[in-house]
């Protein structure tokens, strides 16, 4: 049911897409849900097993780390709430399956800091709600689904009603959408229509894990000398990097019965960075140890080994220090997992005086950003932005590389908090995360300024946060289709300018378009203005903007530096 659900929304996640309100081409919920149910689909194929509850926890753990932008998140955990209802249940009848449905609805309310009403969480909720009601008057969980995906879509056919921005442009909301393919996939399926082809015979295609930008040559000098290079070689202890997962079911010592802190202890003689994960089938396990043979055997008492991946860290080390970067991607780990940038120790296994005081991690497209936030001494620079949002799991895996007490996390884009801020919870009471919600490059940039090395963690934080609060952002691109925006009619094919999330300019030529937003912008008086050109916008223009800028503000600084993003033209910073 669930791989009919993926495979129909998967045809139709371009649609999805083309209902993103805004008329820019950069709708992405379609993708990002289609990528985070891929993720969850990959671990149920890989891993999956027993009962009901058994395959709906490895769903939905593959949903949560793959998890993308604020409608994956929310997918997530809607799964996540339904997972932990139906934990020990075998199968499932009308009641329970209702239940469990609300208790994901409970679930991705209580995820969401400000739930706003008209997207996926009203239709997740209605459904649930008449999911709840109709249940007690059947047996059969195919007609019940059938009600379910008739409410959802009521539902759905209602947003517009509930968001007005929904009604202007005269689309229903994209999350919602997507939620409703997923369900049209579900009744495919227990009715019998789907039985057929449910998925393709191979694996999905995984998502590709975002690149770690490098600083360019020019900005490297700018750049804090890397972590990796305060280490020698032969100081790495554990020298192997293990990973692998136990099947409990095949395999394994008769008799032998998994004792978690016991198996943890054995490691520990010879090992660190440990993580098990355990549950009734499947132990993951994580080792850097001395001897990956004593490893094996005694993992072997408990099961068969799959996935096996073991590093030499010592190796990796000199071809970090002869590379000169700071990280460096690891082979692939599994086969539907990215590939995890290496660190020397697990930073929670460091002692705090080993450990430096602060770290940072920004989100980026264009490598001009990525050379900006280098060197203003972010640690990683994650690729991604309004077409391509990182993972919770590429989150996780960027905390973890970086030796710092306390770590500062830059999504700059709206779609990218929800993801930063899940990658957190999973590590609290292990790294001390703080994620500034920047919904713009313009304000991860204020905000990395604002940080001050000699103030304590809260000082920083409260003048980051009022950094990204005074910044204005601007951009501009173009419109791909005909609408009208706030009283402002828009053609496709024209130029848009885009203030602080709100269509205010758009116009048939680039420089007219930037001129209209940049008035708008400029409107309070404000001082500083910085031009961050992308990767399709040409000297000429950029001159002539400039030049535009200098003749009617003349007392306003500017400040121009090549971006290299895609899709957005120009984005510009106002400061006073």
């Amino acid at each position: 049911m669930v791989l009919a659900g993926a495979k129909r929304l998967s045809e139709h996640a371009e649609h999805v897409n083309s209902l993103n309100v805004f008329p820019v081409p950069d709708g992405d919920t379609g993708t990002n849900m289609n990528l985070t149910m891929t993720a969850g689909v990959t671990e149920l194929q890989n891993n999956g097993s027993g009962g009901v509850g058994s395959r709906a926890g490895t769903l939905s753990k593959g949903l949560l780390m793959g998890a993308r932008g604020n409608s994956g998140v929310i997918l997530s955990q809607l799964f996540r709430g339904f997972s932990r209802h139906v934990a020990s249940l075998e199968e499932l009848n009308p009641i329970q399956f209702a239940s469990a449905l609300q208790s994901g609805v409970d679930t991705a309310y209580k995820a969401v800091v400000k739930p706003v009403e008209g997207t996926i969480l009203t239709v997740a909720k209605e459904a649930a709600k008449h999911a709840v009601f109709y249940a007690r008057r059947t047996h059969d969980i195919t007609e019940l689904m059938g009600e379910v995906l008739a409410k959802a879509k009521e539902a759905l056919a209602g947003t517009p009603e509930l968001l007005p921005v929904l009604k202007q442009v005269g689309v229903v909301d994209s999350g919602g959408q997507g939620l409703v393919y997923i369900y049209e996939g579900f009744m495919e399926w227990l009715s019998g229509e789907g039985a057929a082809e449910a998925w393709p015979g191979q694996a999905p295609l995984k998502p590709a894990a975002p690149e770690i930008l490098q600083p360019a040559p020019a900005a490297a000098v700018h750049a804090p000398a890397p972590a990796q290079a305060k280490l020698e070689t032969e100081d790495i202890e554990f020298l192997y990097d293990m990973e692998f997962f136990i099947n409990r079911k095949l395999g394994g010592v008769q008799g032998a019965v998994f004792d978690e802190e016991k198996f943890r202890k054995a490691l520990s003689l010879n090992g660190d960075s440990i993580i098990v994960i355990a549950d009734d089938e499947i132990i993951k396990v994580h080792v850097h140890s001395k001897t990956p043979g004593d490893v094996l055997n005694l993992a072997l008492q408990y099961g068969e080994i799959t996935q096996i991946h073991i590093l030499n860290m010592r190796e990796q080390h000199r071809e970090l220090l002869t590379a000169g970067m700071d990280a460096a991607p690891m082979p692939e780990l599994f086969a539907d997992i990215p590939a995890e940038t290496l660190r020397p120790a697990d930073p929670a296994e460091l002692p705090a005086d080993e450990l430096a005081p602060y770290g940072f991690i920004a989100v980026a497209s264009g490598q001009g950003i990525a050379d900006i936030f280098t060197s203003l001494g972010v640690d990683v620079v994650l690729s991604g932005g309004q077409t391509m949002n990182p993972s919770t799991e590429d989150f996780v895996k960027a905390i973890e590389s970086i030796s710092a007490q306390h770590v500062f996390v830059l999504p700059n884009n709206s779609n990218i908090i929800l993801a930063a801020q899940q990658a957190r919870d999973l590590l609290e009471g292990e790294r001390n995360v703080i994620v500034v919600p920047s919904k713009s490059i313009p304000q991860g940039i204020a905000a990395a300024f604002a940080f001050q090395e000699e103030e304590n963690v809260e000082v920083n934080e409260s003048n980051m946060l009022s950094a990204v609060q005074h910044v204005k952002t601007g951009q501009v691109t173009y419109a791909v289709r005909d609408t009208m925006f706030d009283d402002l009619k828009i053609t496709a094919g024209h130029y848009i300018g885009i203030a602080d999330a709100k269509i205010v300019a758009t116009e048939e030529g680039l420089l007219e378009t930037c001129q209209g937003l940049l008035d708008k912008m400029l409107a309070g008086g404000d001082e500083i203005v910085t031009v961050l050109a992308g990767e399709e916008a040409e000297e000429e223009m950029t001159d002539r903007l400039v030049a535009w800028l200098q003749d009617k503000y003349p007392d306003v600084e500017v400040e121009v530096h090549s971006g290299g993003q895609p899709i957005y033209y120009y984005l510009f910073s106002v400061e006073s």
